[in-house]
């Protein structure tokens, strides 16, 4: 049996501002704090049940370390380490505990040039009483602060590696199935949306012809039950200060978007509610085409292209 992986586990971020940053996640977008470490900063939004979705520790720019995944079994990291050596892939060992809260762990450069970490063990941290759900199958309590996601999504990657190189590798080596994409006439892959769960995306993956690197990283989702959460989330920012894009709905994926901006890391945050899960083992991957694509980012409400607030992605 070919190894697989299970789910999109954590983003390991630098911020040049820590301070900011951790204002930004948990008082404003209201992330649980799990752990800290150190300098090390680790969060998850309630519903998440592993140690930590977002780990956060300060640095010269804002950057994404790497980006985890957990696969199906404890087997899988070392069969997924054999399968990329056998392909000419540099393994590292990150050894259990090296992350609080996960287990053994390996890394690797992906073909899109983002550095990829890959783990089964984790420590599912007891929550102190003051701030566990009394509902047994929920970690902390809703709503406790901010705008309280219930958990994270996916997130978007963006790379300049040669053709269809970087969206093969998530298929062929890493068991993604592409779900929606746009692509030209002659096969060439401009945006691809895969997952290896039932979701629309736990990846999104852009690619461009030249980037100041080659890896990007564009933003991490989080997870909203409804569109009057959303709402909400649009207030909570404004009496913030903080501009954002939305709300308004994708075309692909159909769900419906909010984008803000931490202002310690730069890093982008989308909230995000709505669209649909796949569950059709034969599932066919929609194609949109490049005349296409403003109709796919935006359905309807506050584009995301044109907008004062995009900003370059940081460096991943």
């Amino acid at each position: 049996m070919k190894p697989q992986i299970a789910q999109l586990g954590y983003v390991a971020l630098e911020s040049s501002d820590i301070e900011k940053s951790i204002a930004f996640f948990q008082k404003i977008i209201g992330l649980e704090l799990t752990e800290k470490v150190g300098e090390q900063y680790y969060f998850r939004a309630w519903g998440d049940f592993q140690h930590h979705t977002l780990s956060i520790s300060p640095g010269p720019k804002g950057r994404v370390k790497h980006i985890s995944f957990r696969t199906k079994r404890s087997e899988d990291v070392d069969l997924f380490a054999k399968q990329l050596r056998g392909k000419g892939y540099e393994i590292d060992i990150a050894e259990a505990g090296t992350t609080p809260g996960i287990g053994r762990a390996i890394r690797f450069s992906a073909a899109s040039g983002h550095r990829i970490e890959l783990y089964y063990d984790v420590l599912k941290t007891e929550v102190e009483e003051h701030r566990r759900s009394v509902l047994k199958n929920q970690t902390y309590k809703s709503w406790a602060n901010g705008i309280s996601p219930r958990r994270l999504d996916h997130i978007n990657i963006h790379t300049s590696a040669p053709g269809n190189t970087a969206y093969d590798f998530f298929i062929e080596e890493l068991g993604f199935r592409m779900n929606e994409c746009i692509e030209t006439t002659d096969g060439q892959l401009l945006a691809g949306w895969m997952s290896v769960t039932p979701l629309v995306h736990d990846v999104a993956l852009v690619a461009h012809e030249s980037l100041e690197t080659t890896a990007r990283f564009h933003h991490i989702s989080y997870w909203l039950d409804s569109s009057g959460d959303l709402l909400r989330a649009a207030d909570i920012l404004k009496e913030s200060g903080l501009e954002f894009i939305g709300p308004g709905k994708h075309s692909i994926s159909q769900a419906i978007y909010l984008y803000v901006i931490d202002p310690g890391s730069g890093c982008r945050v989308e909230l995000f509610t709505g669209g649909y899960l796949i569950f059709e083992p034969d599932w066919e991957t929609i194609v949109w085409r490049p005349e296409e694509r403003a109709l796919g980012n935006t359905y309807w409400g506050d584009s995301i292209t044109g907008n004062s607030l995009i900003i370059p992605t940081i460096e991943a």
